[in-house]
């Protein structure tokens, strides 16, 4: 699959700040999936290219390139909290939480009004650490499978973040992606918003694109 994603980052003073974004990502044996996004626009992040692996059981990996410094590194799993690209989604945000990491139960409420509410615990301080929250609430709809909100909780158990799935792309065999999110920092007022548009599916790519060494190309 391809597509452009506009990165779009609004302060709480209204000004705002935007990122294009080209993605590729290709689905490999083992419920992996590999994405590789390189940034378009503006000047100043030009060329920074970054490689997820998407991995079902374990950790995801990610490697960042950047053109300033003419080198690629590992992204560690201590940074998955840290912000990515000066935007309010974490770098954990663009990946799949391994399911593993945390310990997740039913709220009350959950089964009703078409929609079950999920609390996810991480299984211990260090996972707590590594994604930067102490719970998150999931609210998914019981007919489609899809997350609507995510509600993120602070290690004061204060609500700091929420996420909200505005948009779905319907692909092929049934399944669907997001198209468009939100992501809002109650603390600070700030917000930011991906946006997927051009959206092509079934893009013949070679699995060698998928590498380390051509973030640098």
């Amino acid at each position: 699959m391809q597509a452009t994603i506009s990165l779009a980052i609004v302060e709480k003073n209204g000004s705002s700040r935007n990122r294009t974004i080209a993605m590729t990502s290709k689905s490999f044996a083992g419920d992996v999936e590999k994405r590789l996004i390189k940034f378009l626009e503006p000047a100043d992040v030009r060329g920074t290219a970054m490689l997820i692996v998407d991995n079902k059981d374990v950790s995801d990996e990610i490697w960042i390139y950047l053109p300033a410094l003419k080198r690629t590194r590992r992204i560690s799993s201590s940074e998955n909290s840290r912000s990515f690209m000066s935007s309010e989604f974490s770098n954990a945000d663009m990946g799949s939480p391994t399911l593993s990491d945390f310990r997740s139960r039913h709220m009350e409420g959950s089964g009703t009004n078409n929609r079950w509410i999920i609390e996810s615990i991480p299984v211990n301080e260090d996972k707590a650490d590594e994604y930067g929250f102490s719970r998150k609430v999931s609210y998914v709809s019981m007919d489609k499978y899809q997350v609507g909100r995510m509600e993120f909780y602070n290690f004061d158990d204060e609500h700091f973040k929420t996420i909200e799935i505005k948009e779905f792309q319907p692909m092929a065999g049934g399944k669907h992606m997001v198209s468009r999110m939100l992501a809002t920092n109650l603390i600070s007022g700030r917000k930011s918003e991906i946006v997927f548009t051009g959206i092509s599916d079934n893009v013949k790519v070679e699995d060698s694109f998928f590498t380390v060494q051509n973030l640098e190309r």
